[in-house]
């Protein structure tokens, strides 16, 4: 299957690693992402997700989302 972009992060909160996202496609809990920035890179599992500090197990392209990484993860990534 074919990489193809989710999104982009607008902020990353270094402490409690969580990206915040704005999502150019849906996104779901148990997803897998790539995050890639230059030649950095790492995939991950969706473990949960945020919208304006509310739990959601689904969201759609437009809205920005807060998600927990296991690697840091860079602005515009």
């Amino acid at each position: 299957m074919a990489d193809k972009q989710i999104g982009k992060v607008t902020h990353y909160y270094d402490k409690i690693h969580v990206a915040v996202v704005k999502l150019t496609d849906k996104l779901s809990t148990g997803d897998k992402v790539k995050v890639v920035k230059g030649d950095n890179e790492f995939t991950d599992v969706v473990g949960s997700m945020q919208i304006n500090k509310e739990n959601v197990s689904s969201a759609k392209t437009g809205e920005e989302v807060a998600i927990m990484l296991s690697k840091a993860a860079k602005e515009g990534s």
